[in-house]
């Protein structure tokens, strides 16, 4: 804003100013610029046709008078009160919550035992909008669907709209929402607090009632039934995964090319069962079936049959007097299993340590086998008896052959002689000529 200078002390009001004729120019200075695409509004340095501005005129005394003292007539008296500065309510009572503690009651209809089950929950109150939740706490293995019962929202108070409100929760009372009732026992210091700086008195703390579900699992009622005599479930929970190892050696020599062949036997203790497996070596020639005998119960001693002959295969349980344990098993000494001998000449560490503790009485002593010697008991033949056909010499000649064939088969090494005579004679053919004669 201008004003005329020369107004010779006149105040400025209208009809004491007067306008200045010999001024030309009356635009506007310039209040908006562009600086990089963003507008910006400069404060005005001078007036309407480049007049000095009355805020320039003014010393800064006088503007410091014009800012700290008011006229009473425009604006009224300077003892008016300060207001205080506006705080909404999310702002205030922002993260403040009032937590509950109380419980419901769940009716069993068709239970002998007991008739209703008590749920503790936690309820929360949130100051900021007046919302609601309320909580179930988790129980492991309980069966039941827990956790969160109702999301965060206002819950209704009556049937003409209203909602519960900070002020109609205390202790002692009872929370009906939904149909279901909830008593409130006790709260957190927090809420209590809060409560008292309202000018509400709680009441006293209750403690929640014993739940009959909970009370009869921790005191079982004594139980009239007989006993078993083995724990099926005491074995399966401290004895699984846990298997005795024993290497042995699978003595088949009785039979026609029979042999030694390396075995392991695993015994599981989790149900008394074993597994015999044979162990192969590299390029050995045989098929990769190693399973020797499947995982099973091996009955060690059987009942007498009441009927005979019987026409299942298959022993059941009821015709097993004894099934074999671990102290049947002892190394350094053998066993027949399914009318198979084995010699257990070592175990793994796990089955030491199980014989020391459980066992101390059998002695586990290994054996020393010898890895690149043949275990084959060679069976001593002899020749059989001359049966009248050919003559002797024939006879004898053709049991060396046939000695000589099997010991090739069983891989055993041959004779120097029989080397040199296989190298010298290869190949080579005897041709014989005979006449017959006939006489009458």
């Amino acid at each position: 804003m201008s004003w005329n200078s020369r107004s010779h002390g006149l105040p400025f009001i209208p009809g004491f100013t007067f306008p200045d004729v010999t001024k030309s120019t009356f635009h506007r200075p310039q209040t908006l610029k562009y600086n990089k695409g963003y507008a910006l509004a400069p404060r005005p340095t001078v007036g309407i046709g480049q007049d000095p501005l009355l805020s320039e005129q003014l010393l800064q005394q006088e503007i410091s008078n014009l800012s700290i003292e008011t006229p009473d007539i425009t604006y009224g008296s300077s003892d008016q009160s300060i207001v205080k500065v506006f705080i909404p309510a999310h702002v205030a009572l922002d993260k403040k919550v009032l937590r509950y503690n109380a419980y419901f009651q769940e009716n069993i209809q068709y239970s002998p035992e007991e008739e209703c089950w008590v749920h503790p929950v936690v309820i929360y109150y949130y100051l900021e909008d007046d919302s609601m939740s309320i909580f179930e706490p988790i129980v492991e293995n309980s069966g039941l669907s827990q956790g969160k019962r109702l999301k965060r929202q206002r819950l209704p108070k009556n049937e003409r709209g209203e909602h519960y409100q900070w002020k109609d929760l205390n202790i002692g009372m009872d929370l009906e929402v939904y149909g279901v009732k909830y008593h409130i026992t006790q709260c957190d210091t927090f809420t209590k607090d809060f409560m008292e700086s309202e000018g509400i008195v709680l009441n006293e703390p209750e403690p929640i009632p014993v739940d009959p579900y909970s009370k009869r699992g921790k005191n079982p009622q004594p139980s009239f039934t007989k006993a078993s005599g083995f724990d099926d479930l005491h074995q399966f929970l401290t004895m699984d995964c846990m298997v005795l190892r024993f290497f042995a050696l699978w003595e088949d020599t009785d039979n026609l090319f029979g042999e030694t062949r390396p075995v392991t036997i695993q015994y599981y203790l989790v149900d008394d069962t074993v597994e015999i497996n044979e162990v192969y070596g590299r390029n050995c020639g045989r098929l990769p079936f190693p399973v020797l005998m499947r995982r099973l119960k091996l009955p060690k001693t059987r009942k007498p049959p009441e009927i005979f002959p019987s026409c299942v295969l298959e022993v059941s349980a009821a015709e097993v007097d004894e099934y074999y344990s671990p102290k049947d098993f002892q190394v350094g000494q053998r066993i027949e299993l399914l009318s198979r001998r084995f010699l257990l000449y070592d175990c793994d560490g796990f089955t030491k340590e199980y014989y020391q503790k459980n066992h101390p009485d059998l002695e586990m002593k290994p054996l020393e086998v010898p890895k690149e010697t043949d275990l084959l008991q060679e069976k001593k033949m002899e020749a059989p008896p001359y049966n009248g056909f050919g003559s002797q010499e024939e006879c004898a000649k053709d049991f060396r052959r046939q000695k000589s064939g099997m010991r090739k088969a069983n891989n055993q090494p041959t004779k120097e002689s029989d080397i040199a005579s296989s190298l010298t004679l290869d190949r080579r053919c005897v041709a014989m000529s005979s006449d017959f004669v006939l006489v009458f």
